[in-house]
């Protein structure tokens, strides 16, 4: 999908950086061209500053995207939600980051939390990164408890599974 959003605008590569802000973050764009999170409108100067080009590259990137039926439905109805990794200890949860041998293997995540199911833990919250998006993408797990050394050494054992970091 990422690679279709891309050609899109293959020949215009400052409008790609501004998609690819938009779509990380969740951000919609409303019928009358404004980025929003929600309700709350986001300045397209602040997103060309983010993305390091001019506020008319956010203003015809918006346009494109509402000229466009694929693009104008993907972006009114995407939606960001709250990544509990950075809060998750102070809330008493458990963190797994998991690091794939392929992230595009199927199956990973359901061996992962299979391992995890078998030792009665709940997963709260499971956030895969999109390989198309970055170069080492990594699926982090929110569990309702910290994980035990024993599953964590099970969940090694998995052979799509090239490292696991908790905390």
């Amino acid at each position: 999908m990422w690679k279709m959003l891309l050609e899109k605008f293959e020949k215009h590569p400052a409008q790609q950086k501004v998609l690819k802000i938009l779509f990380e973050r969740g951000f919609q764009v409303s019928e009358d061209g404004k980025v929003t999170s929600g309700k709350i409108e986001i300045a397209h100067t602040q997103l060309a500053k983010e993305a390091g080009v001019d506020r008319r590259v956010v203003d015809a990137t918006t346009d494109t995207i509402l000229e466009d039926e694929t693009l104008r439905n993907i972006f009114q109805n995407v939606r960001s939600i709250p990544f509990l990794r950075d809060v998750a200890p102070a809330l008493g949860l458990g963190v797994i980051i998991i690091t794939p041998e392929d992230a595009a293997t199927v199956g990973i995540l359901s061996e992962v939390s299979g391992v995890i199911a078998a030792h009665s833990i709940s997963i709260r919250q499971a956030v895969s990164d999109d390989p198309y998006f970055t170069d080492q993408a990594k699926m982090t797990i929110i569990t309702d408890s910290k994980i035990s050394g024993d599953t964590v050494n099970e969940i090694l054992n998995i052979k799509s599974v090239k490292g696991v970091s908790i905390y």
